[in-house]
């Protein structure tokens, strides 16, 4: 490992909101070359994998605006200020989808862009659910479905399932037991 190390000048925020926090930092790199960067900082994000007896995962079909793009994913959503990760995470299946969560496992973190974005991503595992009274909301999905995990997989190499926490929790499920 190298002990030469990027040097931050300075940062100026943007914009910032309870979303995100914008800005720009002025680095140096270790041959002396110096370059403005933008930052993206946003908040923890938490999702789960719930996986029932038939090796089958609880998916969200949505519409994402920003890409213009119906795809599925995985329930999740931000963590409040002071919640515990693991509680959010069930709370977001709950939430989206009327299923509750039997069990809640950590089972992976990851950062999805650490070259301009700083966001936590925790993707929990949930072995079993139950169908609850909550309707899930209208704004959240336009259907959610139990889907084969061997399918799953297929419909990534289709392009229906393109979110990073989406990939990133069905291909480390290929690895439970």
């Amino acid at each position: 490992m190298s002990d030469t190390q990027w040097t931050v000048l300075g940062e100026r925020v943007l914009d910032e909101n309870r979303h995100i926090r914008l800005s720009t930092a002025d680095i140096r790199l270790p041959d002396g070359v110096e370059f403005t960067q933008y930052v993206a900082r946003m908040p923890r994000c938490a999702m789960t994998l719930v996986l029932n007896d038939s090796r089958e995962v609880l998916l969200m079909y949505r519409h994402r605006w920003i890409i213009d793009q119906w795809v599925w994913e995985l329930p999740g959503g931000y963590v409040d200020h002071a919640e515990d990760v693991a509680s959010a995470a069930s709370r977001e299946v709950e939430e989206e989808t009327g299923w509750r969560p039997r069990t809640m496992q950590h089972l992976v973190t990851y950062q999805p862009a650490i070259g301009t974005l700083d966001q936590p991503q925790e993707v929990y595992l949930a072995r079993g659910a139950d169908l609850t009274d909550t309707r899930p909301d209208i704004n959240e999905a336009e259907a959610i479905r139990w889907v084969p995990l061997d399918e799953a997989v297929q419909m990534i190499d289709r392009g229906e399932i393109i979110g990073a926490a989406t990939v990133v929790g069905v291909y480390r499920a290929l690895t439970l037991p």
